[in-house]
């Protein structure tokens, strides 16, 4: 196993409005696991930040993804 490292891993996750609390609650806890894993972050140092686009804020082949029914 690597030494473990003392660096404070930061992990932005941009998604599209409209996932649940439970979801979102999922995706913290296995980024938070895939970091400790891939780089032997100690898991109290990661920290995840989630950031919902508003869905006519995202676009597409350069249609909105609201207006894709996405």
């Amino acid at each position: 196993m690597t030494q473990e490292t003392t660096t404070m891993p930061f992990a932005q996750i941009y998604i599209l409005e409209g996932r649940t609390p439970e979801q979102k609650k999922a995706v913290i806890e296995k980024v938070t696991q895939a970091l400790h894993e891939a780089i032997d972050a100690k898991k109290e140092t990661i920290r995840v930040w989630i950031h919902e686009m508003p869905k006519e804020n995202w676009g597409i082949a350069g249609v909105s993804a609201k207006d894709l029914g996405r």
